[in-house]
């Protein structure tokens, strides 16, 4: 029973120094707070490369 004690203890030792998955974690995480700002701004940023666009479009267009 001690044996298994020690061994329990010795694997969540080394479960907490694993850091295997933390950079895909932080890939995730920075992926989720980028969609929730592409969410909150949607319109905001429609707006800007509606206009960035346009502008793009009559200078091409003076160029011809």
């Amino acid at each position: 029973m001690i044996n298994m004690i020690r061994f329990m203890g010795i694997n969540a030792k080394r479960l907490i120094k694993d850091e295997r998955g933390v950079g895909v974690i932080e890939v995730v995480l920075i992926l989720v707070v980028l969609i929730g700002l592409v969410a909150v701004f949607k319109t905001q940023i429609n707006e800007l490369l509606t206009k960035i666009f346009g502008s793009i479009s009559s200078m091409s267009n003076d160029i011809l």
